[in-house]
């Protein structure tokens, strides 16, 4: 894996517990920067077939 050039969104300022992503080798990873050990890999396809779900509505039953 190449180095990765990690980027959280600029609405997070300074906060320290951002979600941060960065791509590579035709793969997405995230992670909370608060704890970078742990990272989540998707592809590209993935995640945006899973921000569509969230946009939608799909997944809020989870936090109700």
């Amino acid at each position: 894996m190449s180095q990765l050039l990690w980027q959280k969104s600029s609405f997070s300022g300074d906060q320290a517990n951002c979600v941060e992503i960065a791509s590579a080798d035709d793969r997405v990873y995230i992670r909370e920067s608060d704890d970078p050990t742990t990272i989540v890999t998707t592809t590209p396809t993935k995640l945006h077939a899973w921000i569509g779900g969230a946009k939608a509505g799909d997944f809020d039953h989870l936090t109700a």
